[in-house]
């Protein structure tokens, strides 16, 4: 799955003064409220029914928060880099300052399985993370998440 197909430029920014996982949460509802014309009242009872499950925090400043939601056509994604990592409960008990939220149509288990496993390819690559950690212009990080999809769907298709 191609990155461009879920993320869009609207969707990617920094944050500044961010000092709570639940603030950070606040923040990417808001956003996904107003680019994806996602019901936020829906979007952050998902967002932290998800993490009840167990934290979306990959380790190595990484989270991936994700739901499904009734009502969405497509699966949506959105990327903050936080200028100050929070506290995240991550797998590794390292603050997290890289965070993509992907959205899913309820029901619609394979492709928001492949979409995780898109992003989490993705930010699996240190060298990448660290790119994306120098830049805070939100045009810059959207470049170089959608940068190089081909030589990337050649890898996750070998």
């Amino acid at each position: 799955m191609l990155m461009s197909k879920i993320l869009v430029p609207q969707a990617v920014m920094t944050l500044s003064g961010v000092a709570s996982k639940k603030r950070m949460m606040q923040e990417i509802t808001d956003r996904a409220e107003r680019v994806y014309g996602l019901d936020a009242t829906l979007v952050l009872p998902a967002l932290i029914e998800r993490e009840a499950l167990g934290p979306t925090g990959v380790g190595r400043g990484v989270a991936l928060p994700h739901a499904r939601l009734s009502g969405l056509e497509d699966i949506r994604g959105l990327f903050v880099r936080l200028d100050k990592p929070v506290n995240y409960d991550a797998v590794d008990r390292q603050p997290v300052d890289l965070v993509f939220a992907l959205f899913a149509p309820d029901g619609n288990g394979v492709d928001h399985l492949k979409a995780l496993a898109t992003v989490s390819r993705v930010l699996r690559d240190p060298s990448f993370c660290s790119a994306l950690r120098a830049n805070d212009d939100a045009n810059k990080l959207y470049a170089l998440m959608t940068s190089d999809e081909t030589s990337r769907a050649a890898q996750s298709a070998a």
